[in-house]
């Protein structure tokens, strides 16, 4: 993650030196990339995540994803909240966090999709490959599969792969070795002719959405947008739930707001 961290800096700074876009930089297969919204806490009651995922949906977003698996008693009932409160036109995603046992994954996977659920991510723990493959294989054919955003290295994802474990991959430029480690992940992962996803930080992400081909969307993950806000000027606003990069500011096209940062800084 720390290599993560200084490969983002050195594609920003080899940008700005060159005075072009990241975007640009690395060439673009299209000008702007789908976004879900993410949230949808265990710990919000079932009105707050209705709120929160209709009022996603009032802004333009067509798909949205919640969390399950802290309490499994509650999942069915929440989820049906959350289907009720975004109606029947709008992509409906749950993240389990690998919180769920093979044979219960399977039972929710059934259940979820009669509620319109069509992507079930890490739905048991992602080390655990082969049940990652049995949710593949025996999911109803509406859900898919996804997980991936805790690969690090390339044989990480080579092992997802090979065991032909997940419908759809995600990784993370934060984790995965920056920029560069992303692009050379994604090679690998289109000669699978597998579709991906960037997972959260959606200021590192859109020009990297906007330039693999395999990327399906970029996450617009709650947590991510609060700090992007408060602490950058120039991050990506979602326009009827897409997102596309500056065309003109250099680099990542992000500035850092040092004095609305300097109340966090932690003197050693």
């Amino acid at each position: 993650m720390a290599i993560s961290a200084v490969d983002v800096a050195c594609w920003d700074l080899k940008a700005k030196l060159l005075d072009v876009p990241l975007s640009k930089l690395i060439g673009m297969a299209r000008p702007k990339i789908p976004a879900y919204a993410s949230g949808g806490v265990t710990s919000m009651t079932e009105r707050e995540l209705s709120n929160q995922l209709s009022g996603w949906v009032e802004k333009g977003f067509r798909a949205v994803k919640m969390k399950v698996g802290r309490e499994p008693e509650r999942d069915l009932g929440r989820v049906a909240a959350a289907r009720n409160a975004i109606g029947p036109g709008v992509e409906l995603l749950v993240d389990a966090n690998g919180a769920y046992q093979r044979k219960q994954a399977l039972a929710f996977a059934d259940r979820f999709a009669e509620l319109g659920v069509t992507w079930f991510e890490e739905p048991v723990l992602r080390t655990d490959v082969p049940g990652l493959r049995l949710l593949r294989d025996r999911a109803p054919s509406g859900i898919e599969i996804a997980g991936g955003e805790y690969g690090y290295e390339p044989a990480d994802f080579r092992r997802f792969l090979e065991a032909q474990a997940l419908d759809v991959i995600q990784a993370d430029v934060t984790r995965c070795g920056g920029i560069t480690g992303f692009l050379r992940n994604a090679a690998q992962i289109e000669s699978h002719d597998l579709p991906m996803s960037c997972h959260c930080a959606p200021a590192l992400h859109v020009a990297l959405g906007c330039a693999v081909p395999a990327v399906r969307h970029v996450e617009w993950f709650i947590d991510h947008v609060i700090i992007e806000q408060e602490l950058f000027d120039g991050f990506p606003r979602p326009e009827k739930g897409e997102l596309k990069p500056d065309p003109l500011e250099p680099g990542l096209g992000l500035s850092f707001k040092r004095g609305e940062a300097a109340q966090y800084r932690v003197r050693i």
